[in-house]
């Protein structure tokens, strides 16, 4: 009796083992010879648990890489990551189709042409993915920056995988390829410190007391709320002008976003004061003489 209900066990085992490996290997031929590729249901399953595992593993790995970062370091983080799951999942396909037999030289082989034409066509788009990765591993580019690029400036505020938008002085938007910051010269205003130094160019009738031009600079300095005291404004004499003595006056400020408008104010001041002082503004004249 025992020995009969154990055959009819294995019956039943091999039966249903049997109809397993039959729905494993339903599925249908590509190709001809060698080269066909034979799609089944186990191979689906198989790259479908080669794909959910990946996913796990990378997950843990992103967890892993940015469980000390701050929260603006995660999210420029998160478009690098993302852009590597894609390679990473391809090479998983790859793989997992070779394990199971496949011959993927028929794929590559099919694919070599497409992916050299999305190369060139892509090449610019590859070389702003790196751009931005460059500038977030090595964080040469931060959110809130001033930068001047193709002599517009603007105020960071957003890096992604691909671009950089910045905020203009006069609020338009505008969108940086990463590859400018990385094969252009970019200046960076505030890369080390938020202090910049600004100037403002003045020129005066010769004949005009420079002590007291000097002196009327350093005061409109010094009344300057955006100014700051510390560095301290100072004025040059640059040079001997064709129609005016040139002086520059330089000063410190923390809002080099703005200094058009601080640079507006001391100009608005400087000419009430030199109004006040009777220190003349002049404008190119030339001596004209006539021979006989």
């Amino acid at each position: 009796m025992q020995e009969e209900t154990s055959e009819i066990k294995e019956i039943i085992e091999e039966d249903i083992w049997g109809t397993i490996k039959e729905f494993l290997d339903f599925g249908f031929h590509l190709g001809e010879g060698d080269k066909s590729i034979n799609l089944t249901v186990g191979l689906l399953l198989l790259v479908t648990v080669a794909f959910v595992f990946t996913k796990f593993v990378m997950k843990w790995l992103k967890h892993l890489f940015t469980r000390k970062m701050d929260l603006e370091d995660k999210r420029k983080f998160a478009s690098v990551f993302k852009f590597i799951n894609y390679v990473i999942y391809l090479v998983v396909v790859l793989v997992t189709l070779s394990a199971a037999g496949i011959d993927i030289t028929l794929i590559i082989t099919a694919s070599a042409a497409l992916f050299v034409g999305l190369g060139l066509a892509l090449q610019e788009l590859f070389q702003d993915i790196l751009g931005g990765i460059f500038i977030i591993i090595d964080k040469s580019l931060q959110v809130g920056d001033i930068v001047e690029v193709d002599g517009k400036v603007g105020k960071v505020f957003e890096i992604k995988l691909r671009t950089t938008r910045a905020l203009t002085r006069d609020d338009k938007v505008i969108i940086i390829p990463n590859h400018k910051f990385v094969s252009d010269i970019v200046y960076n205003y505030t890369q080390n410190h938020r202090t910049t130094r600004e100037k403002v160019n003045i020129g005066v009738a010769y004949g005009s007391d420079v002590a007291l031009v000097t002196k009327i600079l350093e005061e409109v300095a010094a009344e300057q709320k955006q100014v700051l005291k510390n560095p301290k404004p100072f004025v040059l004499f640059d040079d001997f002008g064709d129609s005016a003595l040139l002086f520059s006056l330089h000063f410190f400020t923390n809002d080099s976003f703005g200094d058009p408008k601080i640079k507006s104010e001391i100009r608005y001041n400087i000419n009430t004061k030199f109004k006040e002082n009777e220190i003349n503004i002049p404008f190119p004249q030339r001596d004209v003489h006539l021979k006989q």
